[in-house]
């Protein structure tokens, strides 16, 4: 037998496990990584044997455990309404029970009207008065109170919990309406960190990262006849040098903000980095290299270039490709589009209107050429990407990662504010900027 308390534990259990799965899969952009969920919370949340589960097992299987949670709210509401029903009914019987006669004894007559409900109460749970206001108020409405007499009425309406005012009850004249805010916040829209996940990074503990690269390689090997000379390999080494670069951003704030809001201190901090990070990721693309801009990948000496010309877009891409392979010997890992750029790839049709890239039923391949498509648009539409981003022909140095502070400007100490700041120092490097080619013309 199900009682209301069994579907309120119910009900509970469900919510603390499908939380307990959104809180650890859940990122630091607000996204969520459903393979960060422990293997103990896949088992005892979703009731998932392994980590091995794939992300798809465990999406469907939080769905199912929504369908639950949905099932046990409405369970809980249908028995909740049922107590309040049970409720209502002793209410009612408990005011009607041994109503005074006219000219009885007056002790019972004033524990009988003491039962009785406000008459304010009467009018809103009768179920006519409420199915009216659920019409919207149409004309007038009449109510009757067979169970009453008219004297039980007056001795009510003189006691202490009635208003006492002919005024009409509004609520201007009245009370007016709680409204309570709604919690949490509806985020402003901004772009997304595209690049850094594609970035491969290491760790220096330097102001500048001074590297040797092979410029000039002259193999000699060659077939040698019999007492005949050997050819001459050349091998020229030059040093080169990165950039250490600082992103920062700060905000003032008072303290009466960081008091009284428990929340804003994590907003502010959250808010910080992830501008740090998003603008790193921008500048990782199309930083100018002048002072104190980081040297993106779009101007970087020595990278490749593929017009469109009149070739379809994927042929653009393709052919960068090969441009890579052949010039940069490198292999390509990965190509970078804009969203509108994609679009147009993603929308592309045979001449009998079939989708090239999969039913619009369907998500469709992320993919371009087998390699992973990245929509990024921190540059604008028109141009792409492709390139080797493996350790070998890029990495982004990290000096110091980003670090939150919280210190005094100026007069704010007598001011009561204080200023918050975050900053990074980061460099990146592209050892061989042949293994990367920009597609122009899309």
């Amino acid at each position: 037998m199900t009682t209301l308390t069994k579907a309120r534990e119910k009900l509970a259990v469900l919510q603390t496990a499908l939380g307990t799965v959104f809180t650890e899969a859940k990122t630091n952009d607000g996204d969520y990584d459903f393979q960060k969920v422990s293997k103990d919370t896949l088992q005892s949340s979703l009731g998932l044997d392994a980590k091995s589960q794939t992300t798809i097992d465990i999406v469907k299987r939080i769905n199912e455990k929504d369908s639950e949670l949905n099932e046990a709210a409405e369970q809980v509401e249908a028995l909740e309404g049922a107590e309040k029903a049970a409720a209502s009914l002793s209410g009612r019987e408990k005011a009607t029970r041994g109503l005074p006669m006219p000219g009885g004894d007056k002790s019972r007559s004033d524990r009988a009207v003491a039962q009785l409900k406000a008459l304010g109460d009467m009018v809103s749970d009768e179920k006519a008065f409420q199915d009216w206001v659920q019409r919207g108020a149409p004309d007038g409405i009449t109510l009757q109170f067979d169970d009453y007499l008219p004297s039980d009425m007056l001795a009510k309406g003189l006691s202490i919990d009635t208003i006492g005012s002919k005024a009409a009850m509004t609520t201007s004249a009245g009370w007016a309406p709680e409204s309570l805010r709604l919690a949490g916040f509806v985020e402003a829209a901004t772009r997304p960190v595209q690049l850094l996940d594609i970035i491969p990074m290491s760790r220096t503990g330097q102001a500048a990262i001074p590297y040797m690269e092979e410029t000039t390689r002259i193999h000699g090997a060659a077939e040698v006849a019999e007492g005949g000379g050997y050819g001459e390999a050349t091998f020229v080494l030059t040093e080169k040098n990165g950039t250490i670069i600082k992103i920062g951003t700060s905000i003032p704030v008072t303290d009466e903000q960081l008091e009284d809001v428990e929340q804003s201190q994590s907003y502010i901090n959250s808010r910080l980095v992830f501008g740090v990070r998003q603008r790193l990721d921008s500048q990782i693309l199309v930083g100018n290299g002048t002072a104190p801009n980081m040297r993106g990948l779009k101007n970087t000496v020595g990278i490749q270039t593929q017009a469109k010309g009149a070739d379809p877009v994927p042929d653009v891409f393709y052919k960068a490709m090969t441009k890579i392979r052949v010039t940069g010997r490198a292999i390509p890992t990965h190509h970078v589009v804009h969203p509108t750029d994609w679009q147009g790839v993603r929308l592309m049709r045979t001449a009998d209107g079939v989708y090239i890239w999969g039913n619009p039923s369907e998500a469709g391949p992320e993919r371009l050429w087998g390699l992973p498509v990245v929509q990024c648009d921190a540059d604008a539409s028109g141009a792409g990407y492709v390139g080797a981003f493996n350790p070998a022909f890029v990495s982004l140095f990290e000096r110091r990662g980003v670090d939150v502070q919280v210190g005094f400007v100026g007069s704010q100490f007598t001011e009561g504010q204080r200023t918050i700041r975050a900053d990074a120092r980061m460099g990146i490097v592209f050892f061989r900027p042949a293994a990367f080619c920009s597609c122009t013309g899309l």
